[in-house]
């Protein structure tokens, strides 16, 4: 590896003026109030409220947290129709709720859930479609919805890549009956650790907001076998310091992400995904499918020796980790395997310049 040059991560973290984010927090410091819902994290809600345009969020500890607690508070009990070309988190969230995880294969042109080959799938112990919005591209809604609504179940997205999307201007948080934003500091939109979910039905989720306090309905009833997922007010004032600046950072990822587009696109034996015209996207990521050109992995090894790091994202898909593989290492899923096996999610952040791309992309077709 050449030393002397400048170290590029695959993410890096956007960070808010450190003046603007110590004068935030000293109203929290002089309270002593830094847990249980302070005052910081009921001014975050509400700010979120407006940026993502829903009535109804709830905030997190962490996005797997709350996935899982969303998913606890219907009570389901049968099979999820899901993916797995996602994190490893979101099949975690299926299963630790006693719930079992149905693959259905993915779309080749953006990588979401294959909604035409959803309802060969289900059974009569379907519960739920669990998706994900894969590098912030969104899954085909209105095509669960319709399954949904015949069948009689749920959907929930994945939404951890997603923040700050829309399409046809109507907000990510507002698909589904619930979505859940991932803040962790790798995303675009970050609260150092942190997660959110959106929900239509409060009266359905009512049970959200008892399970993450350990199940307390007052200080002397316990009437939730619950967790403790609550966001710390430290975050909070994290996540209100960078909503200020969330368009801005999103447009730096946009000027970085169009360079990639011009020195990448057009080349045999890379694919790069296609960006609706409908889509409000939010640069969350740059995957590069290499299916041709050079091998992946070769390409990964290239990057590291001039101090750049890529990542296979998502690699291996989820039913052929270990954990699930004796389960589901099984079932067949073709174009998830092939993506798997062929993407590089090539460095995306606010931060990184035109030139730090050009480097990347001459190496790359060197």
């Amino acid at each position: 590896m050449s030393t002397n040059e400048n170290r590029i991560n695959v993410t890096r973290s956007s960070m808010p003026p450190f003046e603007e984010y110590m004068a935030e927090l000293k109203p929290v410091w002089d309270s002593r109030w830094l847990s249980n819902r302070g005052a910081a994290s009921i001014k975050f809600e509400e700010m979120l409220k407006s940026y993502l345009d829903t009535e109804n969020l709830y905030l997190f500890a962490n996005g797997h947290v709350a996935l899982e607690v969303a998913l606890n508070a219907l009570y389901l009990k049968g099979e999820v129709i899901t993916t797995a070309y996602t994190h490893c988190s979101t099949i975690h969230a299926i299963v630790r709720n006693g719930l079992t995880p149905v693959f259905c294969d993915i779309k080749e042109d953006d990588y979401t859930l294959n909604a035409d080959l959803i309802e060969e799938k289900i059974t009569e112990n379907t519960v739920a479609i669990v998706a994900t919005h894969v590098y912030g591209f969104l899954c085909d809604d209105e095509a669960f919805s319709k399954i949904a609504k015949k069948h009689n179940l749920f959907v929930i997205y994945d939404a951890a890549h997603a923040f700050g999307v829309t399409k046809g201007g109507i907000s990510a948080a507002n698909f589904g009956d619930a979505a859940m934003f991932s803040t962790h500091a790798t995303k675009v939109f970050h609260t150092i650790e942190g997660g959110i979910i959106s929900y239509k039905d409060k009266e359905l989720f009512k049970a959200m907001s008892k399970i993450v306090n350990f199940g307390y309905t007052s200080q002397e009833d316990i009437d939730y076998i619950g967790t403790n997922a609550r966001m710390n007010e430290f975050e909070a004032v994290a996540g209100i310091c960078n909503l200020k600046y969330i368009e801005e950072e999103i447009a730096k990822r946009k000027t970085a992400a169009n360079r990639y587009y011009e020195r990448l696109s057009g080349k045999k034996g890379i694919i790069l995904n296609r960006i609706p015209a409908d889509l409000k996207w939010n640069y969350a990521y740059f995957p590069v499918v290499f299916d041709g050109f050079k091998n992946r992995n070769q390409i990964k090894a290239e990057l590291e020796q001039h101090n750049i790091y890529a990542r296979k994202y998502f690699y291996p898909i989820v039913n052929r980790a270990a954990c699930y593989a004796d389960t589901y290492g099984s079932v067949d899923l073709p174009v998830s395997a092939h993506i798997a096996d062929h993407v590089l999610t090539l460095p995306m952040y606010a931060d990184l310049t035109v030139e730090d791309v050009d480097r990347i992309c001459d190496i790359i077709l060197n």
